[in-house]
């Protein structure tokens, strides 16, 4: 007698194996058959779900009324003719479209963030009611317990069911032509709608609307490389798509894309041909003046006048193009003596000459000054009965822009005060780099920013305005002082590749030497 060949090999199926295979088998023959019916099922759960958030989200005193009306409603399908069939198609319809989903998510967990995000919107809604509110509006926007769908709209929700965005409608009589007004409002939905975020605020005075948005954060991996710039535009940082109109490509580690820069255009036919950058210690203002400096170097001259002494600009001494480094008080008086004369030397000269031509064999093409902290190198040459070196800089300032010269200062916040006066008004294109309030960026800046300052921000993150133009946030390219042994290596190679490679003889150097000498 043979047996079979499963017996033979050992492979036999066991009962329970077999058990279970046919009722699985069998569900899945159910789960198939029945598969409308489970559908229309999670369908009219969902709508029953979002019938009764709706209700509930419904004010009191609206209940009523939203009752009637479905009331009457139904009573006028009732009536019609094949309007009850009709209305049985229409909510069949409705269930199978609203249960066409496997429904991965969880309806509880659904509304339960349905419910808290309407609490978020219901708690801020009740904090603007003492801004936007008055007692002689017979129909107010704004009132304890009132609708909160007339007023909020685009609501943006993050994972942790924190706003991102909405759009808020507001009274007419609401002063938004007042910066206090504004300022008021701004804080209180910063506070409300979570901290530690950037918010834009958009202000439309004619609709009596206002925009919020969560911006992202400023790319920090872009540091010094050279730009495709027009000449005598100098790229001061990095901004959002929407301020400007122009994006440049960039290098970084991730590969190549295009970023929207700030761009400060110097020289005879700007308007803002002088900057200031202040900044808390640590925040990028030397940043900053290294990388102007950088993308000086290959159409015009540098000198640079260290006031900190820490040696951040030490990698730029010898080099074609930079005509000195100083750091003493007696070596800065001397340079910036040179560059006053310098100045009144070029504008004795034609205007073409200025531009392209040279005298003695002296180029007047593009000077530029760098100053790091002259309020310490002021302190310095007081304390040692010296003259002040900020007064040598009223020359190059004030007559700059007819001379093709540049001056670009950076200090710290506490050393603001004992700025002179020459560099206080002629600096008008400015930078604040750090943590600083809304307060202190509208001193430095004139204006006070469209977005709320956070005060955790990387090295070199911040704001600028160039004369009375816009505040755009900026974010300055990484240019650190390659001869730190904290600097990394890539951006150690990044800076060293946009220095002119210096002369085997040093008569580039010594030619330098002479003019600042002379």
């Amino acid at each position: 007698m043979r047996r079979p060949l499963a017996r033979l090999l050992g492979r036999e199926t066991p009962p329970a194996a077999r058990g279970r295979e046919l009722a699985r088998t069998a569900a899945d023959g159910a789960a198939d058959v029945l598969r409308p019916v489970v559908v229309v099922t999670r369908g009219a759960g969902r709508l029953a779900t979002a019938a009764r958030r709706r209700w509930s989200a419904t004010p009191k005193e609206r209940r009523g009324p939203t009752a009637f009306l479905a009331g009457a409603c139904l009573l006028l399908v009732y009536l019609m003719p094949y309007g009850p069939l009709a209305a049985a198609v229409a909510l069949l319809a409705a269930a199978v479209w609203a249960g066409r989903g496997r429904g991965e998510t969880d309806p509880a967990a659904d509304e339960d963030a349905a419910a808290r995000r309407q609490e978020r919107l219901a708690a801020l809604y009740e904090a603007l009611v003492p801004y936007f509110s008055s007692p002689d509006d017979p129909h107010p926007l704004y009132a304890h317990e009132g609708d909160i769908e007339q007023v909020f709209g685009d609501a943006g929700f993050d994972g942790d069911d924190r706003l991102t965005a909405l759009r808020l409608r507001y009274p007419p009589y609401f002063r938004d032509g007042e910066p206090e007004s504004r300022a008021r409002i701004e804080q209180l939905l910063y506070a409300k709608c979570g901290r530690g975020r950037e918010y834009l605020f958009d202000w439309h005075e004619d609709d009596n609307r206002l925009d919020l948005a969560v911006l992202d954060p400023l790319p920090t991996d872009i540091g010094a490389q050279p730009y495709v710039t027009a000449h005598g535009e100098s790229v001061l940082g990095f901004t959002d798509a929407e301020g400007v109109r122009r994006t440049l490509p960039v290098r970084t580690e991730a590969g190549d894309r295009d970023e929207p820069p700030v761009l400060w255009r110097t020289g005879p036919r700007s308007t803002e041909p002088h900057l200031l950058a202040l900044g808390q210690p640590g925040t990028g203002t030397t940043t900053l003046l290294r990388s102007l400096a950088l993308q000086a170097l290959p159409h015009g001259e540098v000198l640079v006048v260290d006031g900190g002494c820490a040696g951040e600009f030490a990698f730029l001494a010898g080099r074609p193009g930079v005509l000195a480094v100083e750091s003493t008080v007696a070596g800065a008086l001397a340079l910036l003596r040179w560059a006053a004369e310098e100045t009144e030397r070029r504008l004795q000269l034609p205007v073409a000459a200025r531009d392209d031509a040279a005298d003695g064999g002296r180029a007047a093409g593009p000077l530029w000054i760098v100053v790091d902290r002259p309020a310490a190198l002021s302190h310095l040459a007081a304390a040692a009965g010296r003259e002040d070196p900020q007064g040598l800089l009223e020359v190059p300032l004030r007559h700059g822009r007819a001379a093709n010269v540049t001056v670009v200062v950076a200090d710290q916040f506490d050393c603001a005060a004992s700025l002179g006066p020459a560099v206080r008004d002629h600096t008008r294109a400015r930078v604040v780099l750090g943590p600083a309030s809304a307060a202190q960026v509208a001193s430095i800046l004139g204006a006070p920013p469209h977005t709320t300052p956070v005060y955790e921000v990387p090295p070199g993150r911040g704001y600028v305005r160039l004369g009375q133009g816009e505040v755009h946030r900026l974010q300055v390219p990484a240019t650190p002082d390659p001869h730190h042994r904290e600097t990394p290596e890539a951006l150690r190679r990044a800076v060293l590749e946009l220095l002119p490679e210096p002369p085997a003889d040093g008569s580039a150097t010594g030619t330098a030497a002479a003019q600042v000498g002379g």
